[in-house]
């Protein structure tokens, strides 16, 4: 009974550590990737069964004027749900040489976890820039931007989105490093040191037309893609640990003395309604 409880002890702490573990990688990932946090992440049911339903709304709810003597006509609902697909995988397995898991200094562990996140993070992010990109609609406006045209750019596109159903509040603007600086001479535009330190720290540059702004150089400079407006409503991301993260020992007959940091996240993504996204490019 002695031994017994010894090794459920030992089991609960080698659970709590890989809790814990995996949280401190998740909030440097969620820290680096600036997309991960700008996609809808509602979804009804488990990730690691393989798949979510997802909401996706098409018309807002029905109001109308209540008669007290007749009452109101009953309204049918228009949301459906998509199957979004868990399909994708991220792993890290990064050999510590000299150390046992028991053995490894906390500083060690400290930047390894950290390490794993921060390349989770930039991983993730290309990705999901990349899906917006590839999936979008792209706008009718191929001429280059210039600090002069840049804001009556923006606000022609984010116009359009309101017709399908989108407010500004659930739109921001993905620009490239070229983009950014071109918004730098802009005099419409409001940078985050105009707005607050709370702004930089969230990964945000400033503002134009009521749209939070993100520099990104995730985006391929042979796509010629100047800047992408997405959405938190109809671009979809969902995620979850398969395996948490963990200091592992290599019991791999070929390694002695070593261990690993070791973990597995799955996920997967979608843009529900491509024609809520713009992709704006010059010819």
């Amino acid at each position: 009974m002695h031994n017994k409880r010894i090794l459920d002890l030992q089991l609960f702490a080698g659970h709590e550590a890989q809790e814990r573990y995996s949280s401190l990688v998740l909030a440097k990932l969620r820290k680096t990737a600036i997309f991960v946090g700008l996609f809808n992440r509602r979804y009804e049911g488990t990730p690691t069964a393989g798949a979510v339903k997802i909401p996706v709304r098409d018309t807002e709810v029905k109001v109308g004027n209540y008669d007290k003597a007749a009452g109101g006509d009953l309204d049918t609902g228009s949301t459906t749900y998509k199957t979004l697909p868990i399909d994708k995988d991220k792993y890290v397995n990064e050999l510590i040489d000299g150390y046992d898991a028991a053995s490894v200094p906390d500083n060690l562990v400290a930047d390894r976890l950290d390490s794993a996140g921060y390349a989770m993070g930039i991983s993730l992010d290309s990705e999901l820039i990349n899906l917006l990109v590839t999936t979008g609609t792209a706008s009718a406006n191929t001429t280059e931007l210039t600090k002069e045209t840049i804001y009556e750019s923006v606000v022609d596109e984010v116009a359009a989105l309101k017709k399908k159903g989108l407010t500004v509040a659930e739109m921001w603007l993905a620009v490239t490093n070229e983009t950014y600086a071109t918004l730098l001479k802009s005099p419409e535009f409001i940078k985050a040191s105009d707005l607050g330190d709370s702004v930089v720290q969230n990964g945000r540059v400033g503002r134009i037309a009521g749209l939070n702004v993100y520099e990104t150089n995730n985006i391929p400079d042979d796509s010629n893609v100047e800047y992408v407006i997405g959405n938190n409503v109809f671009c979809h991301f969902v995620d979850e640990w398969k395996t948490n993260v963990g200091i592992n020992d290599l019991k791999d007959g070929k390694h002695i003395g070593a261990s690993a940091v070791q973990g597995r996240r799955v996920y997967g993504d979608m843009v529900s309604r491509p024609e809520t996204v713009t992709v704006k490019k010059k010819a």
